[in-house]
């Protein structure tokens, strides 16, 4: 199959022909349609992640079972699945639980064994793991909810509980930051939107903020202060940066709630927090891991119902070979939404 290949830390990725993934005997292969191009990608091409070369990156993906092992006992090929980012082993307590996004014996494909950024990719624990697409969902837009959106759904309805009328400020409209202000929009909260691109900032405005700032050296918390009259109840750092954090908690009023999406790699040792702000107002610091397979109906019946739109933060589709030259500069590309891949170009 084609795929694209990192060999090393920050090494230049190539496509080229690699044999196929084998079958997992609980898993399945699928012929990968769509796969999302995130910034955890990027990490993992960084250094961030802890990952074996040869290796293929990818983890948000959609497409069709092509073969199953002989454990699986739900899906049979031809079947159109998507997975989240995070498969859980589906016995031990937090899967049994419905929290297979903490599973201590997760697999990550793109992280813990090859990805999606390729015509097949391997899963695991298919009849704990795999969603299926309505027939009425497009494949680019069930590849998109594998990380950025369902992380962003779950972030704010079971993490945050975002009650109407509340204000949300999102820090980092990207991909995840995009899906975090819809869904906050679609959920009645008043959305303010941060970032340093333009671009993306009217992006967000079409999907639902009420406010977009331009991180361009203004003093963020100050200004989200005086637009709500005290700060924000509920603040999400989507981008994964000391910056990104600090101005997503300093934002808060007092007794509020900060969800942590973005990935904070190390900073000499450790990020650095606002821990002083944190216990001096009560505020909440939550995590936020993905969502596992089981959550996936409810997010889901609002995307047929159509009040929830993720195809709309797809901005473009690329394929493999440009996916390669692109995976690098991601961190510093402008893109205003969502980037897809479509293996077969």
């Amino acid at each position: 199959m084609r795929a694209v290949v990192l060999d090393a830390v920050r090494a230049q990725p190539e496509v080229r022909s690699v044999p196929e993934p084998a079958v997992p005997a609980n898993g399945v292969l699928v012929q990968v349609i769509a796969t999302g191009l995130c910034r955890s990608d990027w990490h993992a091409w960084a250094g961030h992640e802890d990952i074996a070369f040869p290796h293929v990156p990818g983890h948000e993906l959609a497409g069709v079972i092509v073969e199953a092992g002989p454990q699986v006992r739900r899906w049979r090929p031809g079947d159109r699945v998507t997975v989240p980012f995070v498969c859980g082993c589906g016995h031990c307590e937090w899967c049994e639980s419905g929290n297979a996004q903490v599973c201590p014996d997760q697999q990550q494909p793109g992280f813990t064994h090859w990805g999606s950024f390729a015509e097949y990719v391997a899963l695991h624990a298919a009849d704990t793991n795999l969603v299926a697409i309505p027939e009425q969902v497009e494949y680019a837009t069930a590849a998109s909810l594998g990380c950025r959106f369902a992380t962003a759904f779950r972030a704010l309805s079971a993490r945050a509980r975002v009650r109407e009328g509340e204000w949300v400020t999102v820090v980092g409209v990207g991909g995840v930051g995009l899906s975090a202000v819809m869904i906050a929009h679609a959920m009645g909260a008043r959305v303010i939107a941060v970032d340093r691109n333009a671009e993306a900032l009217a992006v967000a405005k079409q999907v639902g903020a009420e406010h977009t700032l331009l991180a361009d050296g203004t003093d963020i918390p100050a200004t989200v202060f005086e637009l709500t009259g005290g700060g924000s109840h509920v603040a999400v750092d989507a981008v994964g940066n000391e910056q990104a954090c600090s101005d997503s908690i300093l934002s808060l009023r007092r007794r509020g709630r900060h969800v942590q999406v973005g990935l904070l790699p190390p900073v000499s040792g450790h990020p650095r927090v606002p821990m002083a702000r944190a216990i001096a107002w009560e505020l909440d610091l939550l995590g936020s891991h993905g969502m596992a397979a089981v959550d996936y109906p409810k997010m889901l019946e609002l995307i047929e119902r159509g009040v929830l739109q993720p195809q709309r933060l797809i901005e473009r589709t690329i394929g493999l070979a440009e996916a390669a030259e692109l995976l690098p500069r991601f961190d510093r590309a402008t893109v205003a939404g969502m980037t897809m891949i479509d293996p077969a170009r």
